[in-house]
């Protein structure tokens, strides 16, 4: 019979916002602060300038179980594996981890900048509780998948962001903690180690290994997960098989008229000067869809504010299928004469505006993406799910077949047939 690994109960995590940071404070305070907490008559009531990145949450994991975790930024899906590996405590509620946890929360998470990779290697072992011959039998494993060998003597401050990566993901897959804690791991790194690390997650996901697995990629979530959180506003939503989980996750909260507006709490402080106001699916004149046929053009437009003029702006979207597959990705700077146009953009409103062609999507539902970005400097802004809508496929090419043609996209490609005579030579 299998064993709870993880229990969570009632769990909430509120911070303050605008908070004054003073001196820090002696045990004495500390103590005071606890004993005058136990004593407020209304604890769940929400302070002024505050805010519950996580309320009420309660779920159990059991021993070798994969569980996928999804949600909008800022859902509190951080802050949930941040508690569970006690980087931060809660404010509410009963959290009990049976097993040494290893965590991958960020690029290099309890990595000392000073110490070097072979250093940062022992350190993180030791943190899991781990003996050294434990870490000297994975220790050459873990330089390889890492592909670090020529540096693994160098401090870890001089490494660059892709290298501290593949380092940090490597110790936390390799050393074998009970449980494994990962957030977003993908979001960084090329193509290739991206690829590795599925591999790998998946291996320790045969291995009986315990597993939470934040994702913002819905094919990774799929594959690697049975069951999977859809956590919105610090509240758990649901808790299904990932296919469901992710179905639902898709379509939760998506306009139905063809336009996603955003509102000033949906917008991250990090975005700042950028500031995105709509996005719209929309025929020739402008007219707002709330669906489209696969035989027609239609358009994509996003519409945005910079509060002052920001270098290098691209801002784009991406067409996405329901299981979360990229379908394509495109800038408004894709054009090399549009980004000379613009090497920068002064402060003011502006709308970028895209035709997609017909005979290109196949019938269902797509789910497009929004992204404002300077390349290899800054993200501004990204919404994975800002828009839904639906394909019709009627008259499409091959529809006088009766079968379901396969893939997300069905071109009208240009074929010719030619008669070859069997007495020509090849």
């Amino acid at each position: 019979m299998s064993r709870t690994a993880i229990h969570v109960e009632h769990l909430g995590k509120q911070y303050r916002l605008g908070q004054f940071v003073g001196n820090y404070r002696t045990l004495r305070e500390t103590f005071s602060e606890k004993f005058n907490a136990r004593k407020t008559e209304e604890p769940r009531k929400l302070l002024p300038e505050s805010i519950w990145a996580l309320e009420d949450v309660s779920f159990d994991v059991l021993q070798g179980e994969v569980l996928g975790v999804v949600g909008r930024n800022g859902a509190g899906k951080s802050t949930l594996l941040k508690i569970l590996s006690r980087v931060t405590e809660p404010t509410r509620g009963v959290v009990e981890i049976y097993g040494r946890v290893g965590s991958l929360l960020e690029v290099g998470t309890g990595f000392h900048p000073e110490l070097t990779g072979r250093e940062n290697i022992f350190l993180n072992g030791a943190i899991l509780g781990m003996k050294k011959n434990e870490i000297e039998s994975k220790f050459d494993e873990i330089v390889s998948f890492a592909e670090v060998e020529t540096f693994i003597d160098t401090p870890v401050k001089r490494y660059s962001s892709g290298m501290y990566l593949r380092l940090a993901f490597a110790v936390a897959a390799h050393l074998e903690p009970e449980i494994l804690v990962v957030d977003e791991v993908l979001a960084v790194g090329d193509a290739d180690f991206q690829r590795k690390c599925l591999g790998k997650m998946s291996d320790v996901a045969k291995q009986g290994r315990t597993v939470l697995f934040v994702s913002h990629n819905m094919s990774a979530i799929l594959r690697l997960t049975q069951e999977t959180l859809v956590i919105d506003k610090g509240h758990l939503l649901l808790r299904a098989p990932t296919a469901e989980a992710v179905d639902f996750y898709l379509s939760r909260g998506l306009t139905q008229e063809g336009q996603r507006i955003w509102q000033p709490d949906e917008i991250p402080a990090r975005a700042d000067p950028f500031v995105p106001v709509a996005v719209r699916l929309t025929d020739r004149k402008g007219h707002i869809l709330d669906g489209v046929r696969s035989t027609e053009p239609f358009f994509l437009e996003v519409e945005y504010k910079l509060k002052k003029p920001i270098k290098g702006l691209r801002v784009g979207i991406y067409i996405i299928t329901s299981h979360g597959e990229f379908v394509f990705t495109s800038f408004d700077t894709d054009d090399p004469a549009q980004f000379e146009q613009y090497p920068q953009r002064p402060e003011g409103a502006y709308r970028s505006r895209c035709e997609v062609p017909a005979n290109l999507l196949n019938g269902g539902r797509f789910v497009v993406g929004v992204n404002a970005s300077s390349y290899r400097i800054k993200t501004y802004f990204h919404d994975e799910q800002a828009l839904a809508f639906n394909v019709d496929a009627a008259g499409a090419p091959g529809t006088h077949w009766p079968e379901n043609r396969l893939g997300a996209v069905r071109p009208m490609l240009a074929w010719k047939i030619d008669k070859i005579d069997g007495s020509e030579k090849k």
